[in-house]
């Protein structure tokens, strides 16, 4: 969708930057006094729609339109939490569809957090759309995508990605910046003149949300936080205590 089609923003998030005091007007050390008081609009249960990925889709669009406005870097940036060893890890990854199932991302399979999804497949998941004064908390399972949808999604990457998914064994320890760059170069000697495949060990995983959490910053830290939580087919909304 291009920038054209979308929508504007329901809701206008003020200039966060411009009451923010510049690093040199304070010290390094004082952060209790660090703060944004949110202005934003009401998130009321009124307004929100029966299912979650209705309301999940006009905020991403909301995002969206704060990146061509220049406010907000990534809007499709969420951290993925896993669990390894009773203890939680998490990393930034971009989320590359939305179905009406849930949340998909791609990643290589023998990675750290494909390892831990392996042995827990528990996820959670969040954006913060901290130039919006929003954010989305995802908590479900994962599951991998077929390898079809996989290769399907690899096709589209520009090929210097392509050929990093083949040089870098994510998540292994690197001798040297050299080694890597080393590899990068095999990888493109070796699919010279040819279409980039995908790895089989690379692919997309499909996080099935059983609860979504939506925030939306209000003055006095009296946010709205609504979440659905799904049982059977059907969502319900609950309003949480900011």
């Amino acid at each position: 969708m291009s920038s054209s089609d979308r929508p504007a923003p329901d809701l206008h998030a003020p200039d966060l930057h411009a009451s923010a005091l510049h690093a040199s007007d304070r010290p390094s050390s004082d952060l209790h006094g660090e703060r944004v008081d949110y202005t934003a609009g009401h998130l009321l249960e009124s307004a929100a729609p029966p299912e979650p990925y209705a309301l999940f889709r006009r905020w991403l669009e909301d995002a969206f339109a704060a990146r061509d406005a220049g406010t907000l870097a990534e809007p499709t940036a969420m951290v993925v939490a896993t669990i390894a060893d009773g203890r939680p890890r998490a990393r930034t990854v971009l989320l590359k569809e939305l179905r009406a199932d849930g949340f998909t991302f791609f990643t290589n399979y023998d990675s750290a957090k494909a390892t831990e999804l392996a042995s827990a497949p528990a996820v959670a998941l969040h954006f913060g759309w901290h130039a919006v004064q929003r954010q989305v908390r995802v908590e479900g399972t994962a599951e991998k995508v077929p390898r079809e949808e996989s290769q399907a999604y690899f096709a589209t990457r520009p090929r210097g990605s392509q050929l990093g998914a083949w040089a870098s064994a994510q998540s292994s320890t690197v001798g040297s910046v050299a080694d890597l760059e080393a590899a990068y170069a095999d990888a493109e000697q070796r699919f010279a003149g040819r279409d980039v495949p995908c790895p089989d060990h690379w692919g997309g995983y499909l996080v099935r949300p059983v609860e979504i959490e939506f925030w939306q910053g209000r003055p006095s830290r009296m946010h709205d936080r609504l979440v659905y939580r799904q049982h059977g087919d059907a969502w319900t909304i609950t309003r949480l205590a900011p």
